[in-house]
């Protein structure tokens, strides 16, 4: 475990000007363009990355392609690609200090949960799918006896991946683990508010042994090198983690190119149902809010609408709203603040607007929904708490992506299965109770693609994760995730 000291220590290093990783190499844009980095902490500029170009873009998709069909790394038999993903794994592990607190630096993230969410899950995220690539098997058909039915399990080729800021090692590695164990080759599109870590680890795969050419990182706007990489013919699957309106736009390009796969892993306005018989309604007050308030409420499976049975509704609101406004808010790097800073002043000012737009369609704020700590020059909100949201309000509609809470009562199982459905998002839930049959049918009724119960949070990768509905099409995590990255081929033999 990391202390004060050693994060202070890492805080200061200097962090140089990053460029693309293409063919294992780092190269700047081909028209020597620069993006300025800034951190949430305090709005200063951490460094520049490449604003790249889609030249750039189709220079990485070309050395991915090449790398796929030569077999540099597809052709290596599976213990070989297991031996350098298990290095990969490791020296993740080993860097994980340095990571967690660049990637602090670059997104706002507490350093606390950095640590665990971001290299420490990254790395067991690689070694979980290295050590599946060799159980992987093919299948024979139950054919008649003059025939065989062979079914191959082969790489797709090239995979294009394109990760969000809020986790970006994380969910990388939830891409990157599963694609490269199947043999592909990978070009990689971080955020441009979040490409520092994303840029090192693959510069680490490097040092692992990963053949140059197998994975690429191209920075720069979504806009351009986004576009790029959809519109690509030579890219075979396209996998996203963001917003439903890049997750549109990347399914048109996929129609105006090459009918390309797409899986995308969309927002959500996940709802956390409290019954009164909850067998712990002080540990069901603490783990919502957290549900809802770690990492500034910038998780995709945040449990944004708390639903709260009637008879209970007054006092558990009030037990929350305490938990909310005793949260420390500060200095993400600082192991004594509970959350840190919102990722950018735009999305600081767009949670702002939620609040007010909150109280004007009739919410009441009970705590928070102001900035703090402006005079650091970071981007801090305190932890916020709206009650009387109905169904149909935004608040309870739109994905807000910050740390605000909209409360709505209900008076029986079939009400709350109604409100809970009652958004076009289907990514998560939970649920509080102890009848366990009702825990069964709001598992049943809750449409979602995850749903937690007495708890919220933490299912490990051994499970799949992924939506219904507008919350998208696409399971990262568990041995499910291999079958995006897989393509079936028959083979039908005359015997």
């Amino acid at each position: 475990m990391m202390n004060q000291d050693q994060i202070n220590t890492l805080r200061a290093h200097p962090v140089a000007p990053q460029h693309h990783l293409i063919e294992g190499i780092a190269v700047p844009a081909s028209d020597g363009a620069v993006m300025e980095v800034i951190s949430p902490i305090d709005g200063s500029r951490l460094t520049t990355i490449a604003r790249g170009t889609a030249a750039d873009m189709d220079a990485a998709i070309a050395s991915a392609r090449a790398a796929f069909e030569d077999g540099r790394w597809a052709g290596q038999p599976p213990a070989a690609r297991k031996k350098v993903l298990m290095k990969w794994a490791e020296l993740i592990e080993a860097n994980a200090p340095k990571l967690a607190v660049l990637g602090v630096r670059d997104n706002g993230t507490e350093i606390g949960m950095a640590l665990k969410a971001e290299p420490g899950s990254a790395a067991g995220t690689i070694r979980y799918y290295a050590e599946a690539l060799d159980k992987v098997y093919g299948e024979i058909a139950p054919t008649p006896n003059d025939t065989l039915g062979l079914i191959h399990k082969e790489p797709v080729g090239v995979v294009g991946a394109i990760i969000p800021w809020n986790f970006p090692l994380m969910i990388g590695a939830w891409k990157l683990g599963p694609a490269l164990a199947t043999g592909n080759s990978v070009v990689l599109k971080p955020a441009e508010g979040a490409s520092l870590t994303l840029i090192r680890m693959a510069e680490l795969a490097l040092e692992a042994g990963l053949p140059p050419g197998v994975l690429n990182v191209v920075t720069g706007e979504g806009a351009v090198v986004g576009e790029a990489m959809g519109l690509s013919m030579d890219v075979d699957v396209l996998v996203f983690t963001g917003s439903g309106a890049t997750g549109r736009r990347l399914l048109d390009y996929a129609a105006r190119s090459n009918l390309k796969r797409v899986y995308l892993e969309l927002g959500g306005k996940s709802p956390n149902i409290v019954f009164a018989d909850a067998p712990d309604l002080h540990e069901a007050a603490k783990v919502s809010a957290m549900g809802i308030f770690r990492n500034s409420g910038q998780v995709c499976v945040a449990g944004s609408r708390l639903l709260v049975e009637a008879p209970i509704h007054d006092d558990f609101v009030a037990e929350v709203s305490r938990i909310a406004a005793g949260m420390r808010v500060g200095d993400p790097l600082d192991m004594d603040s509970h959350i840190g800073a919102v990722h950018s002043e735009q999305q600081l000012l767009q949670n702002l607007g939620f609040v007010d737009t909150a109280q004007s369609e009739g919410g009441t704020l009970t705590t928070g929904g102001d900035r703090l700590l402006s005079e650091t020059g970071g981007y801090y909100m305190a932890p916020t708490v709206v009650t009387h949201v109905t169904p149909q309000a935004s608040l309870s509609q739109q994905e807000v992506f910050g740390p605000i809470l909209a409360v709505t009562p209900f008076t029986n199982d079939a009400e709350a299965i109604g409100i809970a459905n009652a958004t076009p998002y289907g990514l998560a839930g939970g649920v509080w109770t102890s009848n366990l049959s009702r825990a069964h049918r709001l598992v049943r009724g809750v449409r979602t693609g995850v749903m937690h119960v007495n708890t919220y949070g933490g299912a490990d990768g051994t499970v799949p994760l992924g939506g219904v509905g507008q919350s998208g099409n696409g399971h990262d995590k568990s041995l499910h995730a291999l079958d995006k990255y897989i393509n079936l081929k028959t083979a039908w033999i005359k015997l």
